[in-house]
C-alpha cells in the first residue's frame, strides 16, 4: 500500500478546546457539503472522530488515501491479460511497478488507466 495525503499540524489551543466541547459524548457526526448533509456510516464515523480527537489534542495528522496493491496475477486478471505479458510490461516501464521484496505489486488505479488507453487507442 502507498499513501498519499496532506498533513495537518495541531489546532491552536482555542479550536482545541471547542473542538473536546463538541466531541464529548456526541454519538452522531453529520457532514455537510455545500449546505447538504450527510450522515456518515458507522466506519467513516469512527474515523473522522478519531481524527478529530486527535486535532482536539493538538496532534499532528496526516490524512491520507491508501492505493490498493495488486500482485501481477489480481493485476493480470483485471487486465484479462496473461500474468507474463503482464510482467513484460513492467520490464520495459509501460506500467508502473513497486516492489515488496522481491515481489512486484502494481497500483489498482494504474492497471485501469492502462485498460482505458487500450480502450480509447
Amino acid at each position: 500500500m502507498t499513501l498519499d495525503g496532506p498533513k495537518v499540524t495541531g489546532l491552536a489551543p482555542a479550536e482545541r478546546a471547542g473542538l473536546a466541547r463538541t466531541l464529548a459524548g456526541s454519538g452522531d457526526v453529520t457532514v455537510f457539503v455545500d449546505g447538504t448533509a450527510h450522515r456518515l456510516a458507522p466506519g467513516a464515523r469512527d474515523a473522522v472522530v478519531d481524527l478529530l480527537e486527535r486535532l482536539a489534542r493538538g496532534e499532528a495528522v496526516t490524512v491520507a488515501s491508501v492505493a490498493e496493491l495488486l500482485t501481477t496475477s489480481q493485476a493480470a486478471e483485471l487486465a484479462g491479460i496473461s500474468h507474463t505479458f503482464l510482467r513484460n510490461m513492467t520490464d520495459r516501464g509501460e506500467i508502473p511497478v513497486q516492489y515488496r521484496g522481491s515481489h512486484r505489486r502494481i497500483r489498482r488505479d494504474d492497471i485501469l488507466a492502462w485498460l482505458a488507453a487500450q480502450q480509447s487507442g
